[in-house]
């Protein structure tokens, strides 16, 4: 029987967990079942990577504590395992940037194999610690709120980032001809 319980949120804070984040063929396993469980063979064939890579990543990914097995069926004399989110969202954070490039590059990948040009906007803000925080919270709230369709639809990646420029803080432009 298929356990179809699944955290709300993750946050990422061991290094065991950062290294299994490091790889790019991880983090698009862990895109791939953000749309629900599947197997291995499945997500081979999602993915175009051999079953047994991929079952190896899904073993690093599983000892991280990034996924769980939720099912093994038999199937033609052997087994069938089906994998799922530990977490429906997943936080990375660090000092060292390293799980923001590696999400952000999984991201990347998974935009220029989609089948339909996707939503990609970057716009730069003058905002206060306040308005900045308005403003993640709203886009927190609308992602949290988001009501998924029936499985059968299609699974759309959601990417929301909110950050303040490196050097910015406390800097202030001059007008022209001054300092």
């Amino acid at each position: 029987m298929e356990d179809r319980t699944q955290d709300d949120a993750l946050t990422i804070d061991t290094p065991q967990q950062y290294k299994a984040l490091s790889h790019p063929l991880r983090q698009r396993l862990l895109l791939a079942l953000g749309g629900g469980p599947a197997t291995v063979g499945g997500l081979a064939a999602r993915l175009d990577s051999p079953k047994g890579t991929v079952a190896h990543h899904l073993k690093v990914l599983q000892d991280a504590g990034l996924v769980r097995l939720v099912e093994t069926r038999k199937v033609r004399g052997g087994s069938e395992h089906v994998y799922r989110r530990t977490a429906r969202r997943i936080t990375a954070t660090g000092p060292d940037g390293g799980p923001a490039t590696a999400l952000l590059a999984a991201v990347a990948e998974e935009c220029v194999r989609a089948p339909q040009e996707p939503l990609l906007v970057l716009r730069h803000l003058r905002l206060t610690a306040d308005q900045a925080g308005r403003l993640g919270a709203a886009l927190q709230a609308l992602v949290d709120e988001a009501v998924e369709a029936p499985a059968g639809e299609p699974v759309h990646g959601v990417l929301v980032a909110l950050y303040e420029e490196r050097g910015q803080a406390g800097r202030r432009e001059q007008p022209a001809g001054h300092g």
